[in-house]
C-alpha cells in the first residue's frame, strides 16, 4: 500500500488522508526520492500533453510561443485560449467543426456562468487544434485523428515510449477522446527531464520553453501550475486529472506524483514537498498548504506529510 502523502486537517482534526506515490530525480537522472511504487503504471492523463506536443513538432507542427504552449495545455477556457485555438485551426484551413473533443464549460468557474459550453472552451481544445493542424501538414485524414491506429497517434505513442524509456503497458481513452498511454511515474519524470535538458531548438526544448514562457496559456490566469512556474524560474510543470503532477527544473531535476484516490486538491502540496526535497526554495510558501474553509474563515489546511 502506498504511503499517506497529504492530510486534510479541519479545526485541529485530521478528517481525510490521501495516499500516493512519488519519484524525484536528481540533475543527473538518478533517483533522489521515492515514495510508494513509482514504477506501477498509471494513466498520466494531461501530463502526457507535453509529450504529445513534442510528437507533433517532430512531424512538422510549426507553432511557436503561446500557441505552442496552448498545444500542450489544459487551459481554463478563457477568451484568449479560445482565440488561440481558433487561430491554430484557421492556420490549417479548418474551423471548430473539425474538433472531436467534447463540448464543455470553461474550467474557470466565474467564466463558466457567463459563457456557453463548446468544444473550443473544453480544456483540451488547444491540443486537438494542434493535432488537426499536424494532420493537415502531413496529409493525414482529419476525421479519424483520434483513432489509435491513425498515423498521428502512432507517432505520439512512439514518442512517449522513446522519451519515457518505457514500453506502454495499456492504452485507454482520455476524457477528451484522445488515446491515452499508461506508463510509470519514473518514466514520466524521465520524459519531463528530457524536455528541459534537450538542446535549444529541438522539438523537446521548444515545447518546454514555450510552456515555461507562457504558463497562463498551458493552464490559466490564476491556476496553481501557473503560480508554481512563476514562483520557481525555469520550472516546467503539468498536471493531469486523477491526481497527477509532473515537473522538471532547468538543471534536469525532475519528478512526478500520483494521488491514489485521484484527489486533485492533494497534487500541489505534494508537488511543493517534492520540490523542497530536491532543494528548491523560491516563493513556494503559499502553495505548500491549501486552505480549508469553515464558513467565512480558514479553519484548517491541506498539507503534505511524510516527505
Amino acid at each position: 500500500m502506498n504511503p499517506v502523502l497529504v492530510e486534510v486537517e479541519r479545526s485541529g482534526f485530521v478528517e481525510s488522508r490521501h495516499r500516493g506515490s512519488v519519484i524525484a530525480l536528481d540533475a543527473d537522472g538518478s533517483p533522489a526520492l521515492s515514495l510508494g511504487d513509482p514504477d506501477e503504471p498509471v494513466f498520466p492523463r494531461s501530463a502526457n500533453k507535453p509529450l504529445q506536443a513534442v510528437a507533433m513538432v517532430r512531424h512538422g507542427l510549426g507553432l511557436e510561443n503561446e500557441l505552442l504552449a496552448l498545444a500542450a495545455a489544459s487551459h481554463s477556457g478563457e477568451d484568449f485560449h479560445v482565440e488561440g485555438a481558433e487561430k491554430i485551426l484557421a492556420g490549417a484551413g479548418l474551423t471548430a467543426d473539425a474538433l472531436r473533443c467534447p463540448a464543455q464549460w470553461p474550467l474557470d468557474i466565474e467564466l463558466a456562468v457567463v459563457r456557453e459550453k463548446s468544444r473550443l472552451r473544453m480544456n483540451c481544445s488547444g491540443k486537438h487544434s494542434a493535432m488537426l493542424a499536424t494532420c493537415v501538414i502531413n496529409g493525414w485524414p482529419t476525421e479519424s485523428y483520434l483513432s489509435p491506429e491513425h498515423p498521428l497517434q502512432v507517432a505520439v505513442r512512439e514518442t512517449v515510449e522513446e522519451l519515457t524509456g518505457e514500453r506502454i503497458v495499456a492504452t485507454g481513452v482520455d476524457g477528451c477522446g484522445a488515446p491515452l498511454f499508461a506508463i510509470g511515474l519514473t518514466g514520466l519524470s524521465r520524459a519531463f527531464r528530457a524536455l528541459v535538458i534537450a538542446e535549444p531548438g529541438t522539438p523537446e526544448r521548444r515545447v518546454a520553453d514555450a510552456m515555461r514562457a507562457y504558463p497562463e496559456w498551458t493552464s490559466g490566469t490564476d491556476r496553481e501550475e501557473r503560480r508554481l512556474m512563476d514562483a520557481v524560474p525555469g520550472l516546467l510543470v503539468k498536471c493531469g486529472a486523477e491526481g497527477i503532477d509532473a515537473f522538471a527544473l532547468a538543471d534536469g531535476r525532475a519528478g512526478a506524483i500520483k494521488i491514489d484516490d485521484g484527489a486533485m486538491r492533494a497534487r500541489t502540496p505534494a508537488t511543493v514537498a517534492t520540490l523542497r526535497a530536491l532543494g528548491v526554495g523560491g516563493a513556494l510558501g503559499e502553495l505548500a498548504t491549501l486552505p480549508v474553509h469553515g464558513g467565512d474563515s480558514v479553519v484548517g489546511e491541506i498539507r503534505a506529510v511524510g516527505f
